[in-house]
């Protein structure tokens, strides 16, 4: 019995669709996130905004800070709530070691583009991106409208 691999709408929790268009999107990884439990309240309840996300590394593991979980109204009042706090990204050993040599090496930048639940876990889904260049951002922008227009007339015909 083969288990679906794919990611259902209902678990994402949040994008960021201007990933895409900033950026050419190259290696995946799915990391977890150290949080605390008013964050994993909120997150619930959807008030979560990662488009301003940013992922670093710092002695040899990696966090993302600008994230932005908006806490409840409900949070306790002995807890101190920073809505945009770095938090640290769960990965092995090996997927750190691919973050280190994309970013010294190739030059490459690390890109959060979704959060999404699976089982009772948060994930972050991170990939190592190139930066495109404005000409690069209207090709793309050309060929999607170019395949819409191939789907009319192919429709029509």
């Amino acid at each position: 019995m083969m288990k679906k691999n794919k990611q259902n709408n209902a678990n994402t929790i949040a994008l960021n669709k201007k990933a895409r268009h900033e950026y050419h999107l190259m290696d995946k990884f799915e990391a977890g996130l150290t949080l605390q439990g008013w964050e994993v309240k909120s997150i619930r309840s959807g008030k979560v905004n990662i488009s301003d996300a940013y992922v670093f590394l710092r002695n040899g593991e990696a966090f993302v800070t600008n994230i932005n979980i908006t806490p409840l109204n409900q949070a306790s009042t002995h807890v101190v709530c920073d809505p945009t706090r770095q938090r640290k990204l769960l990965l092995n050993r090996r997927e750190l070691d691919k973050l280190v040599g994309g970013l010294d090496r190739q030059g490459l930048t690390i890109v959060a583009t979704a959060m999404y639940w699976k089982k009772s876990w948060v994930k972050l889904e991170v990939y190592l991106a190139k930066g495109k260049q404005e000409h690069d951002k209207r090709d793309t922008v050309k060929d999607r409208d170019w395949a819409r227009q191939k789907e009319r007339i192919m429709k029509h015909a």
